[in-house]
């Protein structure tokens, strides 16, 4: 059995895993014969990935500023829940952190489907670090609207560029005409490959490699190191980098929980989120890099396409329509959000970045671009 079939039984559990775990939480005191508090830490991902990698060093890092007072879980995707799931249990304050991604959490929080639009970031890492810091416009911009849905973000990250996996090459708009490719469950994400002529079809993570298996969709979109953990490559032949959009996450805890802490323990939280604002950029470059090398030697077959300037040009002007789109669901809010985001980029972008622009590692010997065929007739369904 696969690491994804496996995660589906996991996933079907989790409405009565949530549920029981509110019920414990409910019951158990806050620390029960003197010993340590226990803190659960809920991720969107799998053991081993870039949220995992932030988790881990979070529980570390605050276990050893309490002198094991404080115990951190880290409950890997599909341990305790969908990702909605997730959210509600920090709501509900049966968990005490999770990670929550704008593609789901744009369902609660509209304003945070910015991060699903195209071509608004920079093609410097270092421009974005500065800019998705907790100490910067963005996230003091952002934070309230946490607020008012009973949440604290702690963090806003990337996880890596978004490459597609296919079964065709894409190098234009039209390449996507009738390709079912899966994406998160956002209205936003629906419309933004849409927009690029593609039939977007929502589905669980947990679901993707055995709909990609037999054939229900043509196509996903991830980070690099996803597509290796959950060995998307394996049914799937091209990764197209088209640096259109990075995976954004956000941590967060309930407002009534941070606001709860003794002043002590809530700035072992804050110090060690601030530390790991470097830590994870590090961490998702590192990985990003290792997994392409990792695909590239189990697959060697697979081929590799990274689009030119011109190229990803005709897909920034499809995808200018999505951002009126955003501004028409969220309103005013989401207008200054948007401007606040392309404003700080251009002004980080004038600055000396702290970081090197890094480019998609394109292993030694993959089929480049300009080496393969641009079947343009060729059909994108599948079966």
């Amino acid at each position: 059995m696969t690491r994804k079939e496996k995660l589906l039984p996991a996933a079907k559990r989790a409405v009565g895993l949530a549920l029981a775990s509110i019920v414990l939480a409910g019951c158990r005191p806050e620390q029960p014969s003197g010993g340590p508090v226990e803190w659960k830490f809920a991720l969107e991902e799998i053991s081993g990935s870039v949220q995992d990698a932030y988790a881990q060093e979070f529980r570390r890092r605050v276990e050893k500023r309490s002198g094991g007072t404080i115990r951190v879980t880290v409950y890997p995707y599909g341990a305790l829940g969908t990702s909605d799931q997730l959210t509600e249990l920090v709501g509900n304050g049966a968990i005490q952190f999770a990670m929550a991604s704008p593609g789901h959490l744009g369902k609660v929080i509209p304003e945070t489907q910015l991060f699903l639009l195209h071509f608004v970031f920079s093609e410097e890492d270092g421009v974005n670090q500065a800019v998705l810091r907790r100490s910067g416009r963005l996230h003091a911009e952002l934070a309230p609207f946490y607020r008012r849905k009973g949440f604290e973000l702690l963090s806003i990250y990337p996880e890596g560029w978004q490459v597609w996996t296919t079964r065709k090459p894409v190098r234009e708009p039209a390449d996507f005409a009738g390709m079912k490719i899966r994406v998160m469950t956002s209205p936003l994400l629906l419309e933004a490959y849409r927009a690029y002529g593609a039939s977007p079809t929502p589905l669980p993570y947990a679901e993707v490699y055995s709909a990609l298996q037999l054939r229900m969709i043509d196509g996903q979109v991830n980070p690099v190191f996803a597509i290796e953990e959950m060995r998307f490559y394996e049914v799937t032949d091209y990764l197209i980098f088209a640096r259109h959009a990075q995976f954004v996450t956000t941590a967060i805890t309930s407002a009534r929980f941070f606001d709860g802490l003794p002043p002590e323990r809530r700035r072992w939280v804050e110090e060690t989120i601030g530390e790991l604002e470097d830590y994870v950029f590090d961490v998702q470059n590192r990985l990003n890099d290792e997994r392409l090398r990792s695909i590239r030697a189990k697959k060697p077959e697979i081929r590799t396409v990274e689009l030119s300037e011109e190229e990803r040009s005709r897909f920034r002007e499809a995808s200018l329509s999505v951002r009126e789109e955003y501004v028409e669901r969220v309103g005013e809010s989401g207008k200054g959000l948007l401007d606040t985001l392309l404003r700080e980029v251009r002004a980080a972008e004038a600055r000396p970045a702290p970081t090197a622009f890094r480019r998609p590692l394109l292993v030694e010997n993959a089929p480049s671009a300009s080496a393969m065929p641009h079947p343009r007739a060729q059909s994108s369904t599948s079966g």
